[in-house]
């Protein structure tokens, strides 16, 4: 069997495969988007914080992912639990790394402005520092998404949801007939996802981001 004839045949699941890969990398995103950037506004001010987060944050990527995978496993059991918590340890690094570069290189006089026109410290971080910090954590979300695509087709390890199914499949039929193609199909998925991912972000980032920043 050709691989295009592969597609056809197997098309159906692997849509499904690569609907469940992407809403796991999504929801994932989101929790490290909001976990990182609560770690950067609460560091950010400090030195020795700011270090301190992203040295914890960057200690995870230290851990071969099947390895956290499989400590996991026996505390929270198979599924999408050990692929969630994965993922989101994984994706933090690159947002608060980012988030905190963002935040500290707002311009002080920006800020001085807002508290001299009675701004609480809450008003200045959501209307100034944070909107003018976007473009540096935009990008961090986008290093993380192409990294999480690739890690989370090792989630199939733990009988988690997406492409590595399909990959981790193939493999453990190789010499078979459909083997590679499998492999393939997977694989290509997962680009083909990460570069619709990017592309929607590049969207994100011209709509939400003023032409005068982003030049």
């Amino acid at each position: 069997m050709s691989f295009w004839e592969y597609l056809t045949t197997r098309r159906q699941q692997l849509l499904t495969d690569a609907f469940q890969h992407a809403s796991a990398v999504f929801q994932c995103m989101v929790i490290a988007t909001a976990l990182g950037v609560l770690i950067a506004v609460l560091s950010y001010r400090s030195t020795w914080a700011g270090n301190l987060a992203i040295t914890s944050t960057a200690t995870f990527l230290t851990v071969p992912s099947l390895a956290l995978i499989g400590l996991l496993i026996p505390v929270v059991g198979l599924g999408v639990a050990p692929t969630v918590i994965a993922l989101t340890l994984y994706g933090l690094l690159p947002i608060v790394r980012n988030a905190i570069v963002g935040l500290r290189g707002v311009d002080p006089s920006l800020v001085d402005a807002a508290k001299g026109i009675g701004m609480s410290h809450t008003a200045r971080l959501l209307r100034v520092e944070l909107p003018l910090a976007w473009p540096p954590i935009l990008t961090g979300i986008r290093v993380s998404t192409q990294m999480l695509m690739g890690i989370a087709a090792i989630a199939a390890y733990a009988s988690g949801p997406g492409l590595g199914n399909e990959i981790f499949r193939g493999i453990a039929s190789l010499g078979s007939a459909n083997a590679v193609n499998q492999v393939l199909a997977g694989t290509l998925g997962i680009v083909v996802l990460a570069l619709l991912f990017d592309a929607a972000y590049v969207l994100l980032g011209r709509l939400t981001i003023p032409r005068g920043i982003r030049a």
